[in-house]
């Protein structure tokens, strides 16, 4: 008789409990998994499948003071739990309670849709033994006991390509599908005509590789059709149109010169470029392996902001100003844009016109935009076909975010967007260097003009966007010190990717390339004189981070030291490096010359584009696939730079040699 009453009971309590649920639109079937799985948990002995639900349910750990907030529970136990008519899935539930947001990974029938989610977490549906399943935060942790429900997301089991996905793949495979069919055309082709280039090669003295042979040397870095017009015997290799377009795109040509490291280079101008290059794209690097993870990812947070925040040292990570190796860029971009368009102008007998500035801006665009447009599909590709677990929802944004804003990128626009619009997001610096680069043939212009008007627009320049920067750092209580940009929407937003904030490095840039690229007599001719620059480049560098960190605090109210240095710090680093750059060239580098100007800096050189543009992939797949967050020390950041570092390497070499340099050495009347 008493079975009977609990039997009756529980029927008219499920009863009540789906009619309650109908009011709240949670699907009827999902409900009745709901109540299964609740039911065969609740038992004495739990059926196996509702134990691995359960088990899969986020819980709460140790060191919450510290940062360890989220409660991910295993994705991949969730998944391999079958119920009585239905398979499990892993959902996660955003949650604030006062000014902390988190999430708790939840196991639920696949029935239910992330609305019935939403409603379950919402009226407590969701209990063991009279007990919620999510584990909240202890108000006696965190001071605040009440919570709201921010979202939730359900991860999907199986991989579902859109057109969109599925184009971005075969643009992947066209790219790099066309250099290795040019390498077996390139290379049956001269097995074939083996005899006949063997005898024009002795009577030329060119080589099969299309070299040119010199005095017992050989010089480099040429392609066929190149040597083709400029020596008759060429047209026996480069008959045609297509002939030539296959051979640019051979990894016989294109890897040319690339891997090399000469022994030499010391002794030419700029070589010193090189180490800079690579030390400031190494600094990149490891400022993005380091910020990634701590965005969500990290157990002990606040560990390791205490660590940054006290310790100059960790400036090579993410402390102190913010990536100063980013206006290095600019600085060097500035400077070869400046000695790249006087150079063009020399050669067509000092004659800028319109024609010679079309050909210097399309170079720059066939120089970024195939490995750019690579990378984009590339990474739609990626996270279209990637199952990731709780830590790759945030990466999923990226793929929206492409597919709606992809033109932007290509109009080479993307940093004039909102920071959260734009598709690729370490891509703005493409954007921003495109939009500083097209500014040269301006200032040029002005330049062989009326140097005095050269310099009151110069002046002008450098004035508006260090009193652009102050204003705005003013205007917004903006931080000035790593880390506390990386909680700053309006930061990124208004000031860190625009061009009237950045451009004063990239212009610095010009002025140098223009005098390096003019000058007929030194300007350091005293031995006093480089003792007095190196000690001012050397002082003000110190003095530029060590600001920093007395500023670290975000001001609550308009600040005018922040904004001084908001506003100057950028052109003071450029002029300090433009300092290192002069040096080096007038011969008093000493031993820094000599470091920078390593021949081994060359092949990481010229695959330091790719490197900038691939490495974030292979972090965002390592982050977004953990299904446990990461735990900050020195020596797991540093593993974890290494190994970035490794990847980044191997796959930028080749991609350099198979989708950036084909279309350098395609000519006009090769396209």
């Amino acid at each position: 008789m008493a079975l009977g009453w609990i039997v009756f009971l529980l029927l008219v309590s499920g009863s009540v409990a789906l009619g309650n649920l109908h009011n709240y639109n949670v699907s009827q079937r999902c409900m009745r998994d709901i109540n299964t799985f609740l039911w065969d948990l609740n038992q004495d002995e739990p059926k196996e499948y509702a134990a691995l639900m359960y088990d899969s349910f986020g819980k709460m750990g140790s060191s919450v003071k510290e940062g360890n907030v989220n409660q991910p529970g295993s994705v991949q136990q969730c998944r391999s739990a079958i119920g009585p008519g239905f398979s499990a899935q892993y959902c996660q539930v955003f949650l604030k309670q006062g000014t902390i947001q988190y999430f708790v990974g939840i196991c639920v029938p696949d029935s239910c849709r992330e609305v019935d989610v939403k409603q379950l977490v919402l009226c407590d549906r969701l209990q063991f033994n009279q007990k919620s399943l999510l584990s909240l935060l202890p108000p006696n942790l965190i001071n605040q006991s009440s919570q709201e429900v921010i979202m939730t997301h359900c991860l999907v089991d199986t991989v579902a390509p859109d057109a969109s996905d599925v184009a971005c793949m075969c643009v992947c495979c066209v790219m790099l599908a066309i250099p290795l069919a040019a390498t077996l055309f390139t290379a049956l082709r001269r097995s074939e005509q083996s005899s006949t280039v063997s005898h024009t090669a002795e009577s030329c003295h060119l080589n099969i590789y299309g070299t040119l042979k010199s005095n017992g040397s050989e010089i480099n870095g040429r392609t066929l059709e190149e040597n083709g017009r400029n020596n008759p015997a060429g047209q026996c290799i480069s008959q045609s149109s297509l002939s030539s377009c296959l051979q640019a795109f051979s990894l016989q040509t294109t890897s040319k010169g690339v891997f090399s490291t000469p022994f030499s280079v010391q002794c030419e101008n700029y070589a010193s470029l090189n180490g800079i290059r690579v030390l400031s794209l190494l600094w990149i690097i490891c400022g993005h392996a380091a910020q990634f993870p701590v965005i969500n990812n990290l157990d002990n947070y606040k560990t390791w902001r205490r660590a940054v925040e006290s310790s100059p040292i960790y400036v090579f990570t993410i402390s102190g100003p913010v990536f100063l190796a980013v206006d290095t860029f600019l600085l060097l971009g500035g400077l070869l844009s400046a000695r790249s368009l006087l150079s063009s102008i020399d050669k067509a007998e000092d004659n800028l016109s319109l024609g010679l500035v079309a050909n210097y801006l399309f170079k720059r665009i066939k120089r970024i935009q195939p490995l750019h447009l690579f990378t984009m599909c590339f990474t739609i590709s990626l996270i279209s076909l990637v199952q990731g677990g709780p830590y790759w929802f945030p990466f999923v944004e990226t793929l929206i975010d492409c597919k709606a804003y992809w033109w932007a990128n290509l109009l080479l626009i993307s940093n004039l967007l909102p920071v959260h619009e734009i598709c690729i997001p370490w891509t703005w610096y493409l954007s921003l260097d495109y939009q500083c680069y097209a500014t040269t043939p301006l200032l040029v212009y002005i330049y062989r003009l009326k140097k005095s008007v050269f310099a009151v627009v110069v002046g002008g320049l450098l004035v508006i966007t260090t009193v652009t920067s102050a204003a705005i750092t003013a205007c917004l209580h903006l931080p000035v010190f790593h880390p506390s940009t990386v909680t700053s929407d309006n930061y990124v937003l208004y000031y860190y990717v625009k061009p009237y904030t950045r451009y004063g490095p990239f212009l610095i840039g010009i002025l140098t390339g223009i005098y390096l690229t003019t000058k007929k007599d030194q300007l350091l001719k005293e031995k006093w004189q480089p003792a007095l620059g190196w000690f001012c480049c050397l002082s003000l560098m110190v003095l530029l981070i060590g600001l920093a960190y007395l500023l670290k605090e975000t001001p609550a109210h308009p600040s005018v030291a922040h904004a001084l240095y908001q506003g100057m710090h950028r052109l003071l680093w450029a002029l300090t490096v433009s300092w290192i750059i002069l040096a080096c060239e007038e011969g008093f580098g000493g031993f820094i010359k000599t470091f920078l100007s390593f021949g081994f800096w060359v092949p990481l050189s010229n695959i330091s584009f790719a490197c900038y543009l691939i490495h974030p992939i292979f972090i965002i797949l390592y982050n977004g696939l953990q299904e446990t967050p990461m735990h900050y020390t020195d020596i797991n950041f540093m593993y974890l730079f290494l190994g970035h570092l490794v990847l980044t390497l191997v796959f930028s070499s080749a991609l350099t040699v198979l989708i950036e340099k084909p279309y350098l050495h395609l000519k006009h009347r090769s396209i």
